[in-house]
């Protein structure tokens, strides 16, 4: 079952951006967003998130998918 974006209810999520969510807001949280909406509610760029999901990427973490 495809995940859409709990804001904008447009997007089907990647899965970069539900695990970029499920670090940023915590595992158990029920919210998932695109990046743009997931900026907003943030309160900051894209970019910086983009930046920040590559970051963890490189760390190894799993909930994202390979490079």
């Amino acid at each position: 079952m495809r995940k859409i974006c709990n804001e904008c209810d447009e997007k089907a999520l990647s899965k970069n951006e539900i695990g970029l969510c499920k670090k940023l807001l915590g595992e158990r949280s029920k919210r998932l967003l695109c990046i743009p909406c997931l900026a907003a509610f943030l309160k900051v760029t894209e970019e910086r998130l983009r930046s920040k999901l590559e970051k963890i990427r490189e760390e190894g973490c799993t909930l994202f998918e390979p490079k």
